[in-house]
């Protein structure tokens, strides 16, 4: 019959199969029919359809099958050597396979003897899948002919002949009729473009249609956006999680939306996604402005760490991330300080996912106060990744009793307001040895509405004027992580310059840092001139002149950049440059203590 032109006879090396044409010009077919095909041709003919000859054909995609027999990914994508004048097969509905009374499924193959083809009949077994992977078929009636070699590849059909599925294997049992075959949900897996091609209950064809056109466009454009942010923007914020391991492509993103996600809405936001961003419209006036901290551009990852109460090695570390003005908890997990910063190293790949598409990641570290000067911006991104977290994002810190006092949060709010106007703040010192008691620090921050101090020691060398700027409060605290090696204005030993704990005297690797455990006579001979925690001061003022405070955290990236690439990257004053930065309205649910660790 004249449906049947479609099946094809697929010949490489010593392999013979068949397949299915899917296009004009594409033919589906096992990837183990074309294993050996960068060394041998592989030659194609459709038995109904002989005066087309024997045509030339090259492998233009692969499912990643590793070459064993239960290896997965066992699908190659032909393309002919010129279109054909052949209608392409058609498909049936995913589940018309396993659907009560199970249909005959009949597939046409090329077992040795058999050149011109000859029919197997089976039926599903059911519709659970063996390992994620295949259906498993029975015989029809018990005899006839088996699924063997020269099956592989075959288009599993209903009786109308649409196709549900596509052979990849038999029992290698004597007198056992029994096969496998990958259903067109899984088929679509490896090869997303099959999804336009498979109706799919629920969805608009024409819909389907355009997304994987849409599809099409951005690869050929060399579009580039995140697969698993335009998941989680498709799916929204009640939809199914991000699947383990994300997505490595748009197609694949796109076909678990179609295939797995019940909401057929789903489809419609993940095109209406993908058409801005193939489809970008005109160009936006030049004059429109980037948002102001009042319509914060911002989406927040957020680290939270707190003592657990379990111990005083232990805490409770919290990673969520922020989207539509919501938390999407990310993963909580009680710690020893010591584990604290390989977990963070995952969990913040997998919030980053959960961001609006066209958001700006902000990193947050909310810290006990003790933990404030820890250097968490040079943490890895990752044990792949040797990029500094605070290279790869823009990243803040800012302290936990703060962030969760309604007092102190109203106050920095009112004071975010008088800022959305983008004009740059004036640097409030607080100076290296500074005698200023900080009752009169207090006044001069409040009656100068500061909204910006800088501090030139660490906060536990300043702890009584820290705690001033944090209570005031200014919404933004800059300071040097190492300030100045040793006490050289004149303060007792332990404070001013100096590190006040004595475990703060210790680098994050264990080293001694310098100054620490010797005579200040010793390191007071050693001290640079002028101090570095002046000269850390006028470098960030000048540094931050005109910036507004909504865009420190970009401007303070960009200063980390420019340090990590210096020749002498210990040697650049900003290399140690710690940025507590606060705008409630990014964090808008109101603050609460972890709950109880779970992963």
């Amino acid at each position: 019959m004249n449906s049947a032109a479609w099946h094809a006879r697929i010949h490489c090396g010593h392999e013979v199969g068949a397949g299915f044409l899917v296009t004009p010009r594409r033919v589906l077919t096992c990837a183990h029919v074309v294993r050996w095909s960068e060394q041998d041709p592989v030659t194609v003919v459709f038995p109904h359809a002989r005066e087309l000859g024997e045509l030339s054909a090259s492998v233009v995609a692969h499912g990643g099958w590793a070459g064993g027999p239960t290896d997965p990914g066992d699908l190659a994508v032909l393309e002919l050597e010129r279109d054909v004048p052949l209608v392409p097969a058609r498909f049936a509905p995913p589940d018309s396979a396993y659907t009560e009374p199970y249909p005959k499924l009949v597939a046409y193959g090329f077992p040795a003897g058999y050149d011109e083809g000859t029919l197997a009949e089976y039926r599903a077994v059911s519709g659970q899948l063996i390992a994620g992977e295949w259906l498993e078929l029975v015989s029809w009636q018990g005899h006839g002919q088996p699924i063997e070699a020269g099956f592989s590849g075959a288009a599993a059909t209903l009786p109308n002949g649409r196709v549900v599925g596509m052979i990849t294997a038999a029992s290698d049992a004597p007198n056992v009729l029994k096969g496998r075959m990958l259903p067109l949900d899984v088929l679509a897996r490896y090869w997303p473009e099959l999804g336009s091609l498979v109706p799919t209950p629920g969805h608009d064809t024409d819909v389907l249609r355009e997304l994987y056109a849409l599809l099409r466009r951005a690869a050929g454009a060399g579009r580039e956006c995140d697969p698993n942010r335009m998941y989680v923007d498709a799916v929204g914020a009640f939809g199914p999680p991000l699947p383990e391991g994300g997505f490595h492509t748009l197609g694949a993103a796109a076909a678990y939306v179609q295939w797995e996600v019940p909401d057929p809405a789903a489809v419609d936001r993940f095109a209406g996604r993908l058409r801005e961003l193939v489809d970008p419209g005109p160009q936006a006036p030049p004059a429109a402005p980037r948002a102001t901290a009042a319509d914060p551009a911002w989406a927040p990852v957020v680290v939270e760490i707190d003592h657990s109460g379990a111990g005083p090695d232990q805490v409770t570390v919290e990673v969520s991330a922020y989207r539509d003005g919501q938390r999407r908890p990310v993963g909580t997990r009680r710690l020893p300080r010591t584990g604290v910063r390989a977990y963070v190293q995952r969990r913040i790949d997998e919030a980053v996912a959960q961001l609006d598409p066209d958001a700006e990641e902000l990193v947050t570290f909310v810290l006990p106060r003790e933990w404030l000067n820890e250097a968490v911006a040079h943490w890895e991104c990752g044990a792949d990744d040797s990029t500094p977290l605070g290279c790869a994002y823009p990243l803040v810190v800012t302290d936990r009793a703060r962030h969760r006092s309604g007092r102190l949060r109203r106050r920095l709010h009112q004071k975010w307001q008088k800022l959305d106007a983008g004009l740059p703040v004036e640097v409030h010192r607080v100076e290296c040895g500074s005698q200023e008691r900080p009752p009169s620090l207090r006044k001069r921050l409040w009656d100068g509405d500061a909204h910006l101090a800088g501090f030139a020691v660490p906060p536990a060398a300043a702890r009584e004027h820290f705690e001033v700027g944090l209570n005031v409060p200014v919404p933004v605290l800059v300071w040097s992580r190492t300030g100045c090696p040793a006490a050289v204005h004149g303060e007792q030993p332990g404070a001013g310059c100096g590190h006040e704990d004595p475990r703060l005297a210790w680098s994050e690797h264990g080293q001694q840092r310098a100054g620490s455990g010797r005579p200040h006579a010793a390191v007071l001979a050693e001290a640079p001139s002028p101090c570095p925690g002046t000269v850390f001061l006028d470098q960030l003022t000048a540094a931050v002149a005109g910036v507004p405070p909504a865009e420190l955290p970009r401007h303070i990236l960009s200063l980390r950049m420019t340090a990590d690439a210096a020749d002498d990257p210990d040697g650049h004053w900003a290399r140690d440059l710690q940025l507590l930065w606060d705008d409630p309205r990014c964090f808008p649910e109101p603050a609460a203590s972890l709950h109880s660790p779970v992963d």
